[in-house]
Order: structure tokens, then sequence, then C-alpha cells
């Protein structure tokens, strides 16, 4: 790639299936907090085409319009001419990455993406030292200390103790009750085990509950799916045919994920591979088998008598899609046949429920004020709606919730739909065989 080449930055042939109809505008969220053309997506598109073109540069200004993009892939559901603008805002950021100069930024991002996403150790270890500064009061002395730049500790998520970090077992067999339905790979996540190692453990409950043996790689720990949607695609690809060789292990079983994010990544891997790479057809065979949690669950509570037997007080529930479900899987329905299908469940409508959140995988972290802005309508919508728990599937969503919910004051949980799964259904209603 030359850098110096702006035809390099995008990719210029993609942004031509733009008809410029501005059906995206609506479900655009930065252009919905500005009402500024550049921050929608066709305005994003035009910049695109008019740096490849080189009839304007790519400056400050576009560096900042294609930072500013959550990358919640709603544009491409309501775009009639089928714009893939998530891939095509990789390739930019991609580039934009790579002729970016300062040394602190390169090192920084080189200590995130390379060194502690990837590996299992210097997660666990990153880990210690934020519960220690979190318990002890020194992360506010750091954050005092970096003034401005210290913004994003404001917005970190607290870690759990270590007894909620515990990695899953490499196999875990279905319930003894349960009617045999085979072997499933399931992603355990690099993020997940650290912050939300509850929702994975309560997803190993409800698919063993349901019937599977759920088997994890040791061997992998990080997707890519951070790395690609924040201009790593390098080390996203490297990362990627880890997993392919990761799953090929077990060649014939379906791969369950409980983060949308994830998920979407992994199917779509074979964009990141050149249509001669012998990778790009493995990577498709992966991405053929990916399911996301709720696929797998549907069917199978579909079988089960709804009634009140669970055990549990009923509740009041939302559903919450994640972007990268709805809008980059197009998984709609089974969520919400999943919620339908658990006793004491009433499935309450949130009003906008595919719009998006403003988590964005890192983008809460490094734009917090346009993070929470673009929460802000969705949070009076749950007020309104009256729920006791509000039920996602992604988790940066549901960490995004839980900080959203306790600065708004609201007496709602935030549950990913596999903990409701694992509360509330148990073998012992059996589906019929």
């Amino acid at each position: 790639m030359d850098l110096h080449n702006p035809k390099d930055l995008v990719d210029h042939a993609a942004t031509l299936d733009c008809i410029h109809c501005g059906l995206c505008l609506r479900s655009c969220p930065t252009y919905q907090l500005t009402g500024v053309e550049s921050s929608s997506p066709r305005g994003r598109v035009h910049l695109m085409r008019a740096v490849a073109e080189g009839r304007i540069e790519a400056g400050q200004d576009f560096e900042d319009e294609m930072d500013f993009c959550l990358l919640c892939r709603h544009c491409e559901s309501v775009c009639p001419a089928g714009v893939q603008f998530g891939p095509m805002m990789e390739v930019t950021r991609d580039g934009l990455e790579r002729r970016r100069g300062s040394s602190l930024r390169r090192l920084a991002r080189r200590a995130a993406f390379a060194w502690l996403l990837p590996s299992r150790w210097a997660l666990g270890a990153a880990a210690v030292l934020a519960r220690f500064g979190q318990m002890s009061g020194l992360d506010r002395m750091v954050r005092a200390l970096l003034g401005e730049r210290g913004r994003f500790i404001d917005g970190a998520p607290a870690v759990p103790p270590a007894r909620d970090r515990r990695r899953l077992p490499a196999v875990t067999p279905r319930h003894a009750a349960a009617t045999d339905r085979g072997s499933v790979w399931m992603l355990e996540g690099c993020v997940m085990p650290i912050l939300l190692g509850g929702t994975n453990r309560a997803t190993v409950q409800a698919l063993t509950a349901l019937g599977h043996e759920v088997r994890v790689s040791q061997a992998m720990v990080c997707c890519g799916s951070l790395h690609a949607h924040n201009g790593e695609r390098g080390l996203a690809r490297k990362l990627a045919r880890k997993a392919i060789e990761a799953f090929e292990a077990e060649p014939s079983l379906p791969i369950v994920v409980n983060s949308a994010g994830c998920g979407a990544h992994l199917r779509e891997l074979a964009h990141l591979f050149e249509a001669k790479d012998p990778w790009r057809s493995r990577a498709a065979d992966v991405a053929a088998r990916v399911r996301d949690f709720s696929e797998v669950a549907a069917p199978i509570l579909a079988g089960v008598a709804r009634a009140d037997g669970s055990g549990e007080a009923p509740i009041t529930a939302a559903w919450d899609a994640p972007c990268h479900l709805c809008h980059g899987q197009a998984v709609r329905q089974p969520p919400l046949d999943v919620l339908d299908s658990l006793p004491g469940v009433d499935t309450r409508p949130l009003a906008d429920s595919e719009s998006c959140c403003g988590s964005a995988g890192l983008y809460s972290l490094l734009r917090p004020d346009d993070s929470s802005a673009v929460l802000e309508p969705k949070l009076e919508s749950l007020r309104r709606s009256g729920a006791q728990v509000l039920v996602t599937a992604n988790p940066g969503c549901q960490l995004q919730w839980s900080q959203g919910i306790a600065r708004a004051g609201l007496d709602v949980r935030v549950a990913h739909l596999a903990e409701l799964v694992a509360e509330r259904y148990t073998p012992a209603v059996s589906p019929e065989s």
C-alpha cells in the first residue's frame, strides 16, 4: 500500500455503490446528534470518494469524521443499494492509521492491540492491576494527574474479583436430563472472561441445559473484531488465522457466539483475505459455522411448553438489539422468540430497539461524551417501557447500558439473553424429541 496515494486509503469501487438517496440519514446516530451531512453515512461515502479521486485531501477533518462514526451499520439495513459500509470503513480506518505519525499513539495502540488483547496472560495481569487501582483509589489519582487525557478512566468498567474471572473448562458435558443435541464450540473471547465471566458461565449453563456438550478452545484468545473495527486489519488478519486453525480442530461443529460484535466479525472473516489467498476459503468455511446464541436456543425452546414453573418470580423485560446482531448479522427474530419461550417473562417493546446504544467497542472510552449522547434517548425509551430487565447480547452493550442506567438512577437490571435462559430454563421441562 502506498500511503501517499489517496486511492489506497479508500475502497474506491465500493464508494460507487452509494446512490446518495439519503435513506441512511435518519438511521445514523452521529447525524442525529449533529445534523451535519458529513457526519452521515452518505456524507462519509462522499468524502471517501472525493479523497480517492483526489478532489480533497485526507486531512484532519476527514480523519475526524471517520473516527466519529460508531460503525453501527444501521445504514446497511436501510440502504436500497446494498452498500457495505462496515467493510468500507474498516479499509479507510486501516489506511489512516498507517499514516498517523505520533510515536506515543503508535506505542499505545501497539500495547493494546498487539500485546494485550491477544494474550490471556497480559489480559489477566491487566485485570489484576485495574482491580487493585479501582479498589485502592489509585485510578482516581492517576485520572487527576493525567487531566483531560485520562478521561477514559472515568468510563472504564469495574473489574470483578478473581473468582469471577476464572476460565471456562475445555469441555463441559450436557446436562444429564437434557436431550443429547451434540457438541458445539463456544467462543470465550478476550474481554468477556475478564469483565463478564458470569455471562460466559451462564451461556455454558444454558447450552448444556439445552442438550449441548460445550467445547472451548484453550489456544484461542481474541478473534480480532476490535482490531478490524479500529484500523488494525493486519493484526486482525493474524488473529483470524489463529481462530481458523483453532476451530478447524473440530471442523464439523457449530461455533456459538454470545458477543454480537465478535459474531459479526467471524461471519465476515473471509473479507480480510484477498480472493486468491488460500486462507479466504478456510475463513469462509469457519464463517459458515458461526451461530449466535439465540439462533441455537430459539428452535429448541420452541418445542418447550411455556409454563411459569421456573421458580423465578415473573419479570418484565425489554430487548435491545445489538447493532452487530441485527444490522451486522441480520439476526432479529430469534432473540425475541427466546424471550417469548421463557416462563415468567413479559416482554415489553423498546422504542428504537435497533438504534445504537453508543458503546461501539472502544468508542465509549475514546469518545465518552458522544457515546453518552447516543445512549440518552434510549434511556428515556427504557424508562417509558417500565421494564425491570434490559436484555441484550453483546458485552459492550451490557457495560454501556449498566453505566448509563446507574447514571440515570433507574432501578433496572441489565442481563444477557443467555443469563435469562440459564435462570429460567431447565431440562426438567423437556422438549419433545
